[in-house]
């Protein structure tokens, strides 16, 4: 399928602010490290993150980008296919998002799983939004947390994440082409990617 209008990204996806929840100061990857050594809860939590002193010693990414979150990979994984696998570090990718639409069968489940690289310094509270339109109505919503990483090393290159499955709609007027966007952003409302893309829900594969 082929769309001849220009995709446009939706501007009203915004994360939603945890009740009663603050963000802390930024810390180094050392400073983490080094923080309360007694503290025993604290402790675990920076295993789980990878966080030991000189940790910054085996991470990886190129010091020349800033940004501390890189998405790199995007697939859509339905139910009895084959992934459908798209590289995010590559431009073309996002044009063949917006202008071929994922067919998805009626009543087919399906969800989609992230990979990303954390870099230089630790990132919090990583989310993942996703709205989606149809004929410039928003028919859905959501938004789901990915949680805190350290950033990656040599020995763990990449994360990744799967996020929520749902069920295609089904019947006459469920049938047709859908605008999505989809969006990572973190507590601080860095946002890391943002992009549109375009499915359609059909009776058969073909």
């Amino acid at each position: 399928m082929t769309d001849s209008r220009e995709l446009q990204i939706d501007t009203d996806l915004q994360a939603e602010d945890t009740a009663n929840y603050v963000v802390g100061a930024k810390k180094t990857v050392d400073e983490y490290a080094q923080l309360d050594a007694n503290d025993e809860s604290l402790r675990k939590w920076k295993e789980s993150l990878g966080l030991v002193s000189g940790a910054n010693a085996n991470t990886i990414g190129d010091p020349s980008d800033t940004r501390r979150v890189v998405i790199l990979e995007m697939r859509v994984e339905i139910e009895g296919r084959e992934p459908l696998v798209f590289n995010l570090e590559d431009p073309a990718t996002f044009e063949k998002l917006k202008k071929k639409g994922i067919v998805i069968k009626e009543k087919a489940n399906y969800h989609i799983t992230a990979k990303f690289r954390v870099q230089h310094e630790i990132v919090t509270g990583l989310k993942y939004l996703q709205s989606v339109k149809r004929a410039g109505v928003r028919v859905d919503r959501f938004e789901e947390i990915c949680g805190s990483y350290g950033p990656n090393t040599k020995g763990k290159p990449y994360y990744e994440k799967s996020f929520q499955e749902e069920e295609a709609p089904s019947g006459l007027l469920a049938r047709g082409s859908y605008e999505a966007t989809s969006k990572f952003v973190d507590d601080d409302k860095t946002t890391y990617l943002e992009f549109p893309w375009v499915f359609e829900i059909k009776k058969t594969w073909e």
